[in-house]
């Protein structure tokens, strides 16, 4: 096993490792980093027995509410056991499109109140103002890149690793993360089917990209380019 980094849950974790420690700037697309983190916190409360999924549909287990203050508030959110839409529950894929963004703003809001980032403010052409969180310290987002590279060299080893390397693998992370090239890449993308939230963020980055194109789901590209096909 290995086991989260202290005090860091997963949708920290995947942020810490898509954004630019120095410049503050995501190495995806940020909509796609917005599905991604939305992911985490469902597969965070999964982890923890809050919720659970069948079907693409997700289901509060648990009521009880997580110590960490982002979780509990999104798990507060979420219809209580035998209640939402068709059959209970409610679909994780509309769930993670409609409050991505505001699930990554409280989790950034969390991590600048934390100091493990600060928040600048920058305008576009000097009028539209727009955020960049770099890193207060460069150790910690270091030390989150290093234990993301451990697990690949060990194989992704537990559920959780192999579901952040899904995740990365579905906004189009892991050439910006991953060494070893287009093998990594490839056992990071197979654990995208496999891991229910994960493909939910996927399925979401899949539409935009198809919306793009005029209907035709687009090319692969890691990095800034989107989702890893």
């Amino acid at each position: 096993m290995t086991p989260a980094h202290p005090g860091l849950t997963l949708p920290e974790e995947l942020l810490l490792l898509a954004l630019d420690p120095q410049r503050g700037k995501p190495y995806c697309r940020n909509r796609f980093l917005e599905y991604g983190v939305a992911g985490a916190v469902l597969a965070e409360l999964e982890f923890q027995g809050r919720i659970t999924e069948q079907l693409g549909r997700i289901r509060v287990i648990n009521q009880l509410p997580p110590q960490d203050p982002l979780l509990a508030q999104v798990l507060g959110s979420l219809p209580p056991p035998d209640k939402g839409g068709f059959a209970g529950g409610v679909s994780a894929k509309r769930w993670i499109r409609r409050t991505g963004r505001h699930v990554e703003e409280l989790c950034l809001d969390h991590l600048v109140d934390r100091a493990v980032l600060r928040r600048e403010t920058h305008r576009f052409l000097g009028l539209l103002p727009y955020h960049r969180h770099p890193a207060v310290a460069p150790d910690l987002p270091a030390s989150v890149r290093e234990r993301f590279t451990a697990a690949r060299t060990a194989g992704f080893p537990d559920r959780r690793s192999r579901t952040l390397a899904a995740l990365v693998s579905a906004i189009g992370l892991s050439g910006a993360v991953a060494r070893g090239g287009w093998r990594a890449r490839s056992e990071m993308r197979g654990f995208i089917r496999e891991e229910w939230a994960a493909h939910a963020v996927h399925r979401n980055v899949r539409q935009d990209k198809a919306n793009r194109s005029g209907g035709r789901a687009g090319g692969s590209g890691d990095g800034g380019g989107g989702g890893d096909d």
